[in-house]
C-alpha cells in the first residue's frame, strides 16, 4: 500500500516530467557541445601562439572553476550585478555548453594532432588545401579517436545537468524531493524509494552511452 500511495500515477508523470527536463538540458548542451567543441578544437592546432594561449586559458578556466561555482555566477551573479534576469534553464543550458565545449575542444585537438604528419604532407602533395586536407583526411581518421571519449563526456553532461536542481529548475530530481516531503509521514522509507527510482532513470540513459564508448574502442582500437 505504501508503494502504490509512493509511485501512483501523478507522482510517475511528476517524475517523468522532470526526466524529461532532465533530458532537455542535457541534450541540448550536448548538441551545441559537440558542433562548438569541433570548432574549437580545430582552432587548438593553430600555430598561432596568441590563438593557442587564448585557447588554453579558457579551457585551464573552465576545468578549475566548478560548475556548480559558474551556475551560480550565471543565476545569482548576474541578477545581482547586472539586473540580468535569465531562465534558470537557459542558464544551465549556457554554463553546460561551456563547460562541454572546452571539454569537447580538447578531445578533438588531441584527436587531430595524433594524425600523423606524413598524412598531411601526402594531403597536400596530392594538391589538397589545408581545408580538404582536414575534411578529406584528418577528419575521418580523428573521428574513431574521437568518440569513445566524446560520448563518455556526453554521459557526464547527462549526469551532472542534475546540478540544475541548485538554481531552482524543476527538473528529476527536484520533483523527487517534492514527492519525498509530500510523503514522509505516510511513508517514512520515501526518500529510499524515490531515489532508487531515480537512479534507475539515469541508469537506463547512461548506461547505453558507456556501453557503446566500449563498444567503439574495442571495435576502432
Amino acid at each position: 500500500m505504501e508503494l502504490d500511495y509512493l509511485f501512483q500515477a501523478s507522482h510517475l508523470e511528476r517524475l517523468m516530467w522532470g526526466l524529461w527536463a532532465t533530458a532537455k538540458i542535457a541534450f541540448i548542451s550536448v548538441f551545441f557541445s559537440a558542433i562548438l567543441g569541433t570548432v574549437l578544437g580545430v582552432i587548438m592546432t593553430s600555430k598561432n601562439i596568441a590563438v593557442k594561449a587564448l585557447c588554453r586559458l579558457y579551457l585551464e578556466a573552465i576545468r578549475i572553476i566548478p560548475i556548480l561555482v559558474l551556475l551560480f555566477v550565471f543565476y545569482f551573479g548576474f541578477a545581482t550585478w547586472f539586473n540580468w534576469q535569465f531562465s534558470a534553464m537557459w542558464v544551465c543550458v549556457v554554463v553546460f555548453v561551456l563547460w562541454g565545449t572546452a571539454e569537447m575542444g580538447d578531445l578533438v585537438r588531441a584527436a587531430i594532432t595524433s594524425i600523423d604528419q606524413h598524412q598531411r604532407d601526402s594531403a597536400y602533395a596530392l594538391g589538397l588545401t589545408h581545408v580538404q586536407a582536414l575534411v578529406y583526411v584528418i577528419f575521418p581518421q580523428s573521428l574513431k579517436r574521437v568518440t569513445p571519449g566524446a560520448i563518455n563526456l556526453f554521459t557526464r553532461m547527462v549526469k551532472t545537468s542534475s546540478l540544475a536542481v541548485l538554481i531552482g529548475v524543476v527538473e528529476v530530481i527536484k520533483v523527487g524531493q517534492q514527492i519525498i516531503e509530500n510523503s514522509l509521514l505516510t511513508v517514512p522509507s520515501a526518500s529510499l524509494w524515490i531515489y532508487g527510482f531515480i537512479f534507475i532513470l539515469y541508469f537506463l540513459i547512461c548506461y547505453p552511452l558507456s556501453r557503446l564508448a566500449a563498444h567503439l574502442e574495442k571495435v576502432w582500437e
